[in-house]
């Protein structure tokens, strides 16, 4: 029987000393592959134009509940479209008090394979031209 949870290349590929490509697999693969559906706009794959969640459309928006509440329901029909190994349960948008061109997008899922629980958080800008610590980078 196959593993429902899956194996592959790990999510950015990379060199491993063996000169192959790294692997993942079961849970790590699965948040791999969430990460994977949230880091591709929508239209950005040639050969499968609707693959990903289309929050990637919001960048340069206003930071209102509105839109946070946008990026929620994205997330969440995306990840229930593109990762059926998993049942979403939740998706908060939260915006840091010191941070307002940043969305921290937590999501909380359940592995169907064996019930258990996945967490990811996914940081979102708003702005170009920030990095993962928020701040603008210094080039």
């Amino acid at each position: 029987m196959r593993d429902f949870l899956g194996k592959g290349w790990a999510f950015p590929i990379a060199a491993t000393t063996s000169r192959g490509p790294s692997f993942a697999e079961k849970a790590d693969k699965i948040r791999q592959s969430i990460w994977l559906i949230l880091s591709t706009a929508k239209g950005e794959r040639p050969f499968d134009p609707d693959f990903g969640a289309g929050i990637h459309d919001l960048v340069f928006s206003a930071n209102t509940a509105g839109l946070r509440g946008l990026v929620a329901a994205d997330v969440r029909d995306a990840l229930t479209r593109w990762e059926p190994r998993v049942d979403v349960l939740d998706v908060r948008v939260e915006t840091p008090a010191d941070a307002r061109n940043r969305l921290i997008i937590s999501i909380g899922c359940r592995i169907r394979a064996n019930n258990a629980a996945l967490n990811l958080v996914y940081p979102f800008f708003l702005t170009e031209g920030v990095g993962l610590a928020g701040g603008p980078r210094a080039d």
